[in-house]
Parts: C-alpha cells; sequence; structure tokens
C-alpha cells in the first residue's frame, strides 16, 4: 500500500484549513486517512504550521512520501532539517 503525507482541506468557501494528513495514495484528497499529524492555516499571518514531529518521523521511516506541498511546508516549519539532522546523526 503506498503511503502519501498530504493535506486534507477543511474550512469553509474561502476560508480553507489544511490538516496534514497520512492516507492511502489512492483515497480521495478528502476522504479517508490513517493518521493526522498536524495542520496548517495559510490566512494567519504569518501562517501558522503545526507538526507533530514524532509521527512524522515514524511514518518517514515506515516509507510514507510527501506531497511537494507537504515538503514545501516542512522545509518553511524547518521540520524537514530537524528531521535530516537525526537522520544523519543515526549514520554516524
Amino acid at each position: 500500500m503506498a503511503v502519501k503525507i498530504r493535506l486534507k482541506r477543511m474550512g469553509a468557501k474561502r476560508d480553507p484549513f489544511y490538516r496534514i494528513v497520512v492516507s492511502d495514495a489512492r483515497s480521495p484528497r478528502d476522504g479517508r486517512f490513517i493518521e493526522q499529524i498536524g495542520y496548517y492555516d495559510p490566512l494567519e499571518e504569518p501562517a501558522r504550521i503545526s507538526v507533530d514531529e514524532a509521527k512524522a518521523r515514524v511514518w518517514l521511516q515506515q516509507g510514507a512520501q510527501m506531497t511537494e506541498t507537504v515538503r514545501s511546508l516542512f522545509k518553511k516549519s524547518g521540520v524537514l532539517e530537524r528531521l535530516g539532522a537525526e537522520r544523519a546523526e543515526e549514520r554516524g
């Protein structure tokens, strides 16, 4: 089963709010998901991004793939950098 870390759109029309979820790649964008690992609110200044790094690390170690949007959000919030630093420490 191909697993992706992606955004699930929530909120009202013209008032988007996104949850960062782990889901099967075959399920629809706003359909079933396996686990919620964070959220993203683009309408706040600055945009608010919250990620449970422990859960993200577990899913990435299990082979989950991030979408391009989630990857850029992780870069902006510094999560990707911290996860990369941990992997470098593990390798020695």
